[in-house]
């Protein structure tokens, strides 16, 4: 029995690995999409740069978190939109379910983590860095990347099956991505030494499990949205 497990989780691990694979070489022969994303957020960043030199840490912060939801909804809503019925029919005659929801999850994150990165050094670059724990900054920026990631790539896949698949996604994900963001805000308050809270580290927990509860239903509830 453990032997067949072992198998199997090798094989998901291979085809996980070939699918990222495909993300990369796809995203490198369409360069204009990552790049409608960069552009977005330095077209953002200019704007606050255009609008005020001189802004607090509040709305530092604000700001930040806007643009990084916003990148985050641009460069996730293709995931599964930009794949057409004969593609996905193909990959499920492959692959298995899960490697293909874990493949775009990890790409995603690295994708997102990149994007909040070159976010952070634009609101640097035009307005000084109000950041004060960096260790703690980073830390919910990784985590608010992998809650960002799963929760709007398996949004994405639900929205795919619909005509109007903007509209839905947003509709969706919007109530999803009320308590990650909210954590986040609170998280990077006290980064940014606008609060003292000394539940910092229970902020902390509460976001890893709103990440790994919306991993573990994406897991479960996929498998059965790939076979419609």
């Amino acid at each position: 029995m453990l032997a067949i497990l072992y198998i199997c989780c090798m094989s998901i691990i291979q085809e996980i690995r070939f699918l990222l694979q495909k993300e990369l070489l796809l995203e490198w022969r369409q360069k204009y999409a990552i790049g409608g994303i960069l552009l977005y957020v330095v077209s953002t960043v200019f704007i606050v740069f255009l609008s005020t030199m001189d802004i607090g840490a509040q709305i530092w912060n604000i700001l930040f978190w806007i643009i990084v939801l916003f990148a985050s909804v641009n460069a996730i809503a293709k995931s599964f939109v930009q794949e057409n019925s004969d593609r996905q029919l193909y990959y499920y005659t492959l692959v298995n379910p899960i490697a293909i929801i874990c493949s775009k999850m990890i790409y995603n994150i690295g994708l997102l983590f990149l994007l909040s990165i070159l976010s952070y050094a634009a609101m640097t670059i035009v307005a000084e860095n109000p950041v004060k724990d960096a260790g703690t900054f980073w830390a919910a920026l990784f985590l608010g990347s992998v809650g960002f990631s799963i929760t709007f790539t398996f949004i994405s896949a639900i929205a795919s099956k619909v005509d109007n698949s903007a509209t839905l996604m947003a509709i969706l994900s919007f109530p999803l991505v009320i308590p990650i963001l909210g954590t986040l805000m609170k998280i990077s308050r006290n980064a940014l030494a606008l609060e003292q809270d000394t539940s910092i580290g229970r902020d902390f927990l509460t976001l890893v499990a709103i990440d790994f509860i919306l991993f573990g239903l994406a897991l479960i509830l996929f498998p059965f949205l790939w076979k419609e």
